[in-house]
């Protein structure tokens, strides 16, 4: 029974499969059920892990457009507009960013039709000064995460 680089082995397992219970979960890592708990326990108390959910494919659900959103707003506006994105249920990541833009936001749409109607609706907040939508043609890899280095 090794406890090294178990935190790192306890976030892989659960990437593989997030509703493994602790039991399968300590015979794969070879410890007990109680260092699993506990150790999961610590991971949810640091924010490491900050839930568990669904990977949901918007796709089948008929969220087939994906809108990649650029805005430049007013310089003090910055933490407003984020806050108001956030709060649109479709767009699913907002990034505060360098570069051209101050602000991505991606959303997911069922047609092209509501995607206008948010762009439309983005261009008339006051805070916002320019906006550049990409629409994805395909998503060739999209919500992936990727396993911790585990050295040994």
């Amino acid at each position: 029974m090794t406890y090294e680089n178990l935190d790192a082995k306890l976030i892989n397992a659960l990437l593989g499969d997030g509703r493994a219970s602790l039991r399968s979960l300590a015979e794969e890592l070879d410890v007990s059920v109680t260092t699993v708990s506990n150790h999961l326990r610590d991971l949810e108390d640091e924010g490491v892990i900050n839930g568990y959910t669904p990977r949901v494919n918007y796709d089948a659900l008929g969220y087939d457009v994906t809108a990649i959103i650029q805005l430049k707003v007013e310089g003090t506006a910055l933490v407003d507009v984020t806050e108001r994105l956030q709060q649109e249920k479709q767009m699913i990541s907002v990034y505060e960013v360098t570069g051209d833009y101050d602000i991505i936001a991606i959303g997911k749409f069922r047609d092209t039709d509501g995607m206008n109607t948010q762009i439309k609706k983005l261009l008339t907040d006051v805070d916002i000064r320019e906006s550049n939508t990409s629409v994805v043609l395909n998503a060739v890899t999209e919500n992936e995460q990727f396993e911790l280095d585990i050295s040994e």
